[in-house]
């Protein structure tokens, strides 16, 4: 057993994190709340090639896998300034596009994703469905060379930014004539896509929006895979990697809350004497430290299976890396913003306007409820609840 990474993969970390630091949580900040997006930090990670260190060398990428990856969302979150589009593009859709696209696909559009210049985001969620993409209502239907798409999605990341976006619609089987999902790579500007943006309460660069599918056509080559057999395997192959980054992004921005709030209460003296020496204050710190470790060994865990193959045990893991670190985000910004007092609440000293983000990492991909019903069910052997 090797807690360990690679000399390769410290190098990644340390250099990541450095770039992360020239840009910081002020631009980060600054970036949202003018309504701008993190376009700098993009294109100049992706000049150093870290945006495409999961695809394969072959396609212009780094050769690495989610390991890899999940440093970078991590490092960049820890310097205050994490790339939400990280998850959505190179960790689902790319990952997707790699595993189960068929060659040409793989050609045509890997590229991309090596070098940053295609940004694509992803469609699951919808209004009535919940957690359950059984029901989703978005679907597709065969009209010659083309598909027919009909349907909403809610809650898509980044769509004013990206070319494309993977849809996941249901289809209906040619044999048994059952609906099994499907997905497409969707122009973002084609006939009959309409968006609608979503005022959230959260601060970040990257916006939510609401998808109307009315009649979408779209070439019948935009089905992703051979068949509509590739898509329930296409579907899980994205949603593990999206956990373990999303996973990843919350340990960093964990990290970056505690270190403001270890400077802060470190010089910050009251009564002559640092804050940071009353345990009252100490103790809550080393408390959501501790956390964040933990959550990070779970990330690291379930990044290792994936890249082994072992998708199955990667699943349960990630579920488990997602929701710990999820809680250990929310506990550090809010130990953060406490031991701060006063100033934790404002813009200046970074730490409240993560609160947003990390209320919402308890919720999404995943709510921390749908995973404990998980765990329950098929790790510890209880009736299905739902």
């Amino acid at each position: 057993m090797d807690f360990d990474y690679t000399q390769e993969q410290q190098d990644l970390r340390d250099a990541v994190a450095k770039l992360g630091r020239r840009y910081g949580h002020e631009y980060f900040v600054r970036k949202a709340k003018a309504g701008e997006h993190s376009d700098e930090l993009w294109d100049e990670a992706a000049k150093l090639g870290y945006l495409g260190v999961s695809v394969p060398e072959e396609f212009g990428g780094g050769g690495g896998g989610i390991t890899e990856l999940a440093i970078v969302c991590e490092e960049l979150a820890a310097a205050g300034a994490p790339l939400l589009l990280l998850v959505v593009s190179p960790a689902i859709a790319a990952t997707i596009v790699n595993r189960h696209g068929t060659q040409a696909q793989r050609e045509r559009w890997l590229p991309g994703f090596a070098d940053g210049t295609r940004k694509v985001c992803f469609a699951i969620t919808e209004p009535d469905a919940g957690s359950n993409f059984h029901k989703l209502s978005t679907v597709a239907k065969r009209d010659g060379d083309e598909y027919v798409i009909t349907g909403r999605k809610v809650y898509i990341s980044g769509v004013d930014e990206c070319s494309q976006v993977v849809v996941v619609a249901r289809m209906a089987d040619e044999r048994t004539g059952k609906l099994k999902p499907a997905l497409f790579m969707v122009p973002t500007d084609a006939p009959g896509l309409t968006l609608s943006k979503l005022d959230m309460e959260i601060v970040s660069p990257e916006n939510q929006f609401l998808l109307f599918f009315d009649e979408v056509r779209v070439p019948a080559d935009t089905l992703i895979g051979e068949d509509a057999e590739a898509g329930l395997p296409a579907l899980f192959a994205g949603l593990n990697p999206e956990r373990i980054t999303v996973a990843a992004m919350a340990c960093g921005t964990a990290r970056y809350a505690l270190e403001r709030a270890s400077t802060y209460t470190a010089s910050r003296s009251v009564w002559g004497r640092p804050i940071g020496s009353h345990q009252g204050v100490a103790h809550p710190m080393a408390h959501a430290h501790i956390q964040v470790e933990l959550a990070r060994l779970m990330v690291a865990k379930a990044a290792a299976l994936y890249d082994a193959g072992r998708d199955l045990e990667a699943g349960v893991n990630a579920n488990m890396a997602k929701y710990a670190s999820a809680e250990a985000s929310a506990l550090a910004v809010d130990t953060a913003i406490q031991a701060h007092g006063g100033n934790g609440m404002t813009t200046e000293y970074g730490v409240a306007t993560l609160l947003g983000a990390t209320r919402a990492g308890r919720i999404a991909p995943v709510s921390r409820e749908m995973i404990l019903n998980f765990v329950a069910q098929h790790l510890m052997g209880q009736e299905k609840s739902y």
